[in-house]
């Protein structure tokens, strides 16, 4: 197996089985790229005397943006360098190192693999990664990397601080949907986290490829960190924006059992990423999300007449295997969770 860290120091145009579909290239010169993209949410008085100000702002970012940013959220910088410093160390190692851990079983849950689904995909990405599963934490730290030697620490203190800002956050988003506090909270089941450490070396056309496609993420709520290197686009009102990185923030993005649970009032928003010919570029999300056997649907409390289920319920793991197996698509996978009634 090649990856693509390990290719592209080694060509000088991108290999046939990266070249996109003259349709389905990422027309570059066509993204927004002034910057001013998505909210920009200040979480000090999450607990504060403005906590009501703040759960409208986030209101309104999950409904009209499904993406948002957020600064003073609770995890702290060093926390924060650590996690992409180890990220760069991961990925620098000899491929034998690396190679350890690779697999193309979509449910190992701790797996390196390229692209993102080699085993269903006709076109591949210009991506490697490292998926972690990170909860409950002792079941499996002792799965992941040993090398380098700081990797099960820093990932674990990582982990553990971007979790309690997600129950944070979970909390309010679910008060701003008129919801109790634990609204959304108790349709996880066990609850689920899961990391990926995504690596896009720099490529020789970034005008033929993609770092990823368009895609929802199928999880409940995603907290993106990402160094200092643009990539990321956001598809809002028919075009592609660029959302550019800002120091000591996390982007965060409404997943698709968000989508179901708020039976529609806040929306998974389609998002890519983009290379470039001169810069590598790490990005980490945290997908937190139900545990496989709970069962996920629309709140009772915004089911009316006038606001019908949009969907039917389902299990996690359902809607996780049919996400892995179809593979990226710009077709929402929720379309195939609709209430027959729809």
């Amino acid at each position: 197996m090649v990856l693509v860290t390990d290719l592209a120091s080694a060509v000088d145009h991108v290999p046939e089985k990266f070249v996109r579909p003259i349709s389905d290239r990422p027309t570059l010169s066509e993204a927004d790229n002034s910057g001013d993209s998505i909210p920009l949410i200040d979480l000090r008085e999450l607990h504060g005397s403005r906590r009501t100000d703040v759960v409208l702002q986030l209101a309104h970012a999950c409904h009209s943006y499904g993406f948002f940013q957020i600064k003073n959220h609770g995890v702290p910088e060093t926390t924060v360098s650590n996690m992409l410093t180890v990220a760069r160390e991961f990925f620098r190692q000899p491929e034998s190192e690396r190679l350890r851990h690779y697999t193309a079983d979509t449910t190992k849950t701790t797996r390196l693999s390229t692209s993102f689904n080699v085993n269903s995909e006709k076109v591949s990405n210009w991506r490697d990664f490292l998926r972690l599963h990170c909860h409950p934490l002792e079941e499996f730290r002792h799965e992941w990397p040993s090398s380098p030697p700081s990797f099960r620490d820093t990932v674990a203190e990582y982990s553990t601080a971007v979790r309690k800002l997600v129950l944070d956050l979970l909390e309010a988003i679910s008060e701003s949907l008129g919801l109790s506090s634990d609204g959304v909270e108790k349709k996880l089941g066990g609850h689920g986290q899961h990391m990926a450490i995504n690596y896009y070396p720099p490529c020789p056309q970034p005008e033929l490829t993609f770092g990823l496609p368009g895609h929802t993420d199928p999880n409940l709520i995603t907290v993106l960190l990402q160094d200092d290197v643009s990539g990321l686009q956001v598809f809002r009102n028919g075009k592609w924006v660029s959302v550019h990185p800002v120091p000591n923030t996390f982007i965060v993005n409404i997943g698709d059992q968000m989508q179901v649970i708020s039976n529609d009032k806040y929306k998974s928003v389609l998002h890519r990423a983009v290379v470039n010919s001169e810069k590598e570029r790490i990005s980490i999300p945290t997908f937190y999300c139900p545990s496989p056997d709970a069962v996920v649907g629309p709140a009772d409390e915004l089911i009316t007449d006038l606001s019908p289920s949009v969907y039917r319920s389902f299990s996690y793991s359902e809607y996780y295997d049919r996400f892995w197996n179809r593979g990226l698509a710009n077709v929402t996978c929720l379309d195939l969770f609709k209430a027959s009634s729809h």
